[in-house]
């Protein structure tokens, strides 16, 4: 299988942790709705309390860019946007292609903020020979026949899956065949993809049961039959193996841990949270 275009991000190069990385967005839609608001500058308490992060965090990751702010100033809210937008490369026109037209994709293809934030759907692709030519937010659907001479045609290195779970994989493959080199994947499957292709997969079910999990301990917190008995046996180790068999919590506890240590190591490899367009 090919491996598609080279693909090495700079921020990668420059080493940019990858933690650092997830948070940039959150920090340039704080950084944005400052702009729209015609603010000139900000402090970095005042930034952070906006991106949700702390501010000695948020002084670190402006560290990796060379931005360090003017005492008893802040921040130049522009310049920041920009240097903040050249670090995830959005100066300059990415197109993407969406497979999978169905309730999911055609949200995707309607959603408004793909051009203001660097990205242009070039084409909306779908299976169903019936959806060929059907307009979706004002672009003609394309049959999957086409798939690899459109990614050609419009020099596309960014695919976003949005297909049934059986198709992905399927989907995925033609996709880095024909030099996609980045997928964010909506179908709720994991993807193999080789080396030198990154993927991102957003799935809200796996979301919805952590938050289910976490509102089950709530209200068994708020139980008055939850309260320990005088000899209760030990509490489990704070460190609970993931896998098949773990409880949701188990894996989500592991992996707020994993991350609090590799802000404070500095760690580059901590995973990236799933990020929904803002």
């Amino acid at each position: 299988m090919a491996t598609g275009r080279p693909h090495r991000p700079a921020t990668r190069s420059r080493g940019i942790p990858e933690a650092t990385v997830a948070r940039l967005p959150l920090y340039l839609r704080a950084l944005t709705a400052l702009s729209e608001r015609s603010v000139p500058t900000v402090s970095s308490e005042e930034l952070a309390g906006a991106a949700g992060v702390n501010s000695a965090k948020l002084r670190k990751d402006f560290s990796y860019l060379g931005s360090y702010g003017t005492r008893g100033v802040g921040y130049d809210v522009e310049y920041l946007v920009y240097q903040i937008s050249r670090e995830l490369g959005l100066t300059q026109d990415w197109p993407v292609v969406i497979v999978g037209i169905g309730n999911l994709g055609a949200a995707l293809a309607n959603y408004g903020g793909f051009a203001s934030r660097g990205f242009r759907v070039a084409a909306l692709i779908d299976a169903d020979p019936a959806m060929t030519g059907r307009p979706v937010a004002g672009i003609a659907v394309q049959h999957i026949d086409e798939l690899e001479t459109i990614i050609e045609e419009n020099g596309v290195s960014i695919g976003v899956i949005a297909t049934p779970a059986g198709a992905a994989q399927q989907v995925c493959d033609r996709l880095v065949e024909a030099g996609v080199t980045s997928i964010l994947n909506f179908a709720p499957t994991v993807l193999s993809v080789p080396e030198g292709v990154d993927v991102r997969k957003v799935d809200l079910s796996i979301e919805l049961q952590i938050l289910a999990f976490h509102e089950q301990r709530k209200a068994g917190e708020a139980s008055p039959s939850a309260a320990p008995a005088a000899h209760a046996a030990p509490a489990a180790p704070a460190s609970i193996p993931s896998g098949p068999g773990a409880p949701a919590g188990a894996v989500v506890r592991g992996r707020e841990d994993a991350d609090a240590r590799a802000d404070r190591d500095g760690d580059p490899g901590d995973d990236l949270p799933a990020v929904m367009p803002a």
